[in-house]
């Protein structure tokens, strides 16, 4: 088979920092050990999210320029409603600046004291933005989905064995919505089987639940079920996208991601009471209706990211792009999450670094590592982000996963980049017994991964 290649060409460059250890060293010790508090200039390789952070097309950068900047009605919404509507085939096309701010309006209305709303994996804002409102968020993987090592299809599927008791269990009454994130980041950015989709939508339907997509992947998603699952290699992604959202009745997004821009989300849905009870919150805090929090351009170069990703060329190219890595580590022996998900790769914490225990985060201390040794950022994704203690007895429960996920950048770093990324975590699992763990010397009550303070033990 020939070389999958960037199907693009490099019309802008941005250079890249160069720093020494002893360099980088200092800079860890003021950012309290956190990579989020490490100055972007300060890193060569930045994998520590795929959001946000995409390269936009020439195309994408002519309909800035064309972008219609009227407060309310602009023409820009409505060609980016457009768009939406044709992919999704949803009705009410809400949007608003990013993913999250799509979860907290979805939330806040259907949230609440009292009620369950269970995920195949809720991500960090997700959970939180349920948490917030007063609800439980409830994570049902496969079991499949919880084993690094398994190579294995669609892992990251909703279990629905235990969607079903929970369903029967709590009723309508207490479980507002059912929600499920194409691809399941939170495990190892896995993909769900369109098959495992229906029988999710079918069990909404038996209890009079809304069913709702976590949509902000959905295009590598879709490509993932047109190269593995029975009978979709012949359809196209935009195809098997449209199924995707006719199963479910509304969907959050962030174009963060498979928008390919570098900020805008939406909320889109069929149902009009719900649609207007988002628009008034949507009017408080983002914006007017047809804006939401963007600017006139945002929506341009959101509407045409939309066509952009689903493109096959692209989707070939970007999946490929993660399995070489993927590859390439589990060659060398190194604990990887497989099979290679869409977005990024997960470094398997937990067996890469197996004297450090949970309560000392092995995943942050080798995320650390890697920054130290290359000047490459990543982000821990495990008993930071995830890991708790019991209110009653104050154990700590640590997460399901140790992980360490390094998310690339859509169209930004080139294949030598990703050598070097193996090359540096090769020279850090070489010298993995030499790596010790961390303690929290100051944590927010939120989503701590973000600005807490670290020093190693």
């Amino acid at each position: 088979m020939k070389t999958v290649i960037e199907p693009f060409k490099i019309k802008t460059v941005e250079p890249l920092k160069f720093t020494t250890r002893a360099r980088r060293e200092e800079i860890l010790a003021a950012a309290g050990w956190n990579l989020f508090a490490v100055p972007a200039e300060e890193v060569l390789i930045d994998l520590l999210t795929d959001s946000g952070t995409a390269a936009m097309s020439s195309r994408q950068w002519a309909g800035i320029l064309d972008g219609d900047e009227a407060y309310a009605g602009a023409r820009s919404f409505y060609r980016f409603e457009k768009t939406v509507r044709e992919l999704t085939g949803y009705r009410h096309v809400i949007p608003t600046h990013q993913g999250r701010a799509a979860e907290r309006i979805l939330f806040s209305i259907l949230g609440g004291p009292g009620k369950i709303i269970p995920n195949n994996s809720h991500f960090d804002t997700t959970r939180a933005n349920i948490e917030v409102s007063g609800a439980a968020a409830v994570d049902l993987p496969t079991a499949e989905g919880l084993d690094p090592a398994l190579v294995q299809d669609f892992k990251g599927n909703m279990n629905l064995a235990g969607l079903e008791r929970l369903l029967k269990r709590e009723g309508r009454e207490r479980v507002p919505l059912v929600l499920m994130t194409v691809t399941n980041n939170a495990c190892a950015g896995q993909p769900v089987a369109l098959g495992n989709l229906r029988r999710v939508a079918e069990l909404c339907r038996s209890y009079g639940i809304p069913f709702f997509l976590d949509a902000c992947r959905f295009a590598e998603n879709a490509w993932f079920i047109k190269t593995r699952e029975p009978g979709c290699r012949g359809r196209s992604p935009r195809e098997i996208a449209r199924e995707m959202f006719a199963l479910a009745d509304g969907c959050t997004m962030s174009g963060k991601k498979d928008g390919l821009v570098n900020i805008g989300g939406f909320l889109a849905l069929n149902d009009e009471s719900l649609a207007q009870q988002a628009r008034n919150l949507l009017i408080v805090t983002e914006g007017f209706p047809t804006y939401g929090g963007l600017a006139g351009r945002d929506l341009e170069a959101f509407a045409q990211g939309l066509e952009e990703v689903l493109e096959e060329d692209y989707l070939r190219y970007r999946i490929r792009s993660i399995a070489y890595v993927v590859e390439r580590l589990d060659e060398l022996g190194i604990p990887v999450y497989r099979p290679a998900g869409g977005h990024a790769v997960y470094l398997d914490a937990r067996a890469f670094l197996p004297h450090i225990p949970p309560q000392e985060y092995p995943g942050q201390a080798l995320a650390c590592a890697l920054y130290l040794e290359g000047g490459i950022r990543s982000c821990e994704i495990g008993s930071v982000m995830f890991g708790k203690h019991d209110p009653d007895t104050g154990a700590f429960r640590p997460a399901p996963l140790e992980q360490v996920r390094l998310a690339v950048p859509r169209r930004v770093y080139t294949q030598s980049h990703m050598d070097y990324v193996i090359e540096t975590i090769a020279a850090v699992f070489a010298r993995r017994r030499e790596i010790g763990g961390l303690r929290i010397v100051s944590e927010p009550p939120l989503l701590r991964h973000f600005t807490a303070r670290f020093e190693p033990l």
